[in-house]
């Protein structure tokens, strides 16, 4: 009974600590958040602009498939510290800048794998019938492949974005910033509470970012297609 008093009373002091440190750190939390939100919407919205026209051209030439989707591969197979660090002696110095290189490259794969697939999985059957009714291939493209194929590559957004969401803390160590900068602190000084003042806002950060990319996944899914 002693031990379990002693275990509660040092967790509910462990709590106030950790909230006080929030509240004396706010301002380098807010802009510590700010940064890493940043770290995450510039690499993802580059990916999503490079990976989702190369998944669509993937689908239509073999050459352009073997050579994205293996590239990309091999970026995921690559350890994330690694990836941020070899940035730098390829001229991006530290900063912000080789974060984002190495988080866009982080991204890609998901994004481009599932437009891939997601393109490549809509009915061959459906496609005829539209090219048979008169559509181009554009208007195939924008009234068929595209809204089919919407939840699918808007998965592999959501799985991109929370993996940069928490790889994002690792471009503290190149001086990115984000909220990784509490967790390297924490590491060097042995103070939990930093670590978690690092890491907590990041898992929330993950957890409402999904949720918000869930409903907008069940806004754009086409009506016949929701379970």
């Amino acid at each position: 009974m002693m031990i379990q008093c002693a275990f509660v009373i040092g967790w509910y002091e462990g709590i106030l600590s950790f909230l006080q440190l929030a509240v004396d750190q706010q301002d380098q939390l807010i802009t510590a958040l700010r940064g890493h939100m940043m770290l995450v919407a510039v690499p993802v919205g580059l990916a999503v602009l490079v990976a989702i026209p190369v998944g669509i051209l993937a689908t239509r030439n073999r050459y352009v498939e073997v050579v994205a989707l293996g590239f990309a591969n091999i970026m995921q197979t690559v350890p994330s510290l690694a990836l941020i660090a070899l940035m730098i002696p390829l001229g991006l110095g530290i900063g912000r800048r080789p974060a984002y290189v190495a988080l866009f490259l982080y991204a890609i794969l998901p994004i481009l794998r599932n437009t891939y697939t997601g393109i490549s999985g809509v009915d061959s059957g459906l496609k005829k019938a539209a090219r048979g009714m008169g559509m181009t291939d554009l208007q195939v493209l924008q009234k068929i492949e595209l809204p089919l194929a919407a939840p699918v590559i808007m998965a592999g957004l959501r799985t991109a974005t929370v993996i940069i969401i928490g790889t994002a803390v690792l471009a503290a160590y190149v001086g990115g910033g984000g909220l990784g900068s509490f967790i390297m602190t924490g590491l060097g000084l042995v103070r939990d509470q930093l670590i978690l003042l690092g890491a907590i806002p990041s898992a929330l950060l993950a957890l409402v970012t999904d949720f918000i990319l869930g409903r907008l996944e069940e806004w754009i899914t086409p009506r016949g297609l929701k379970v």
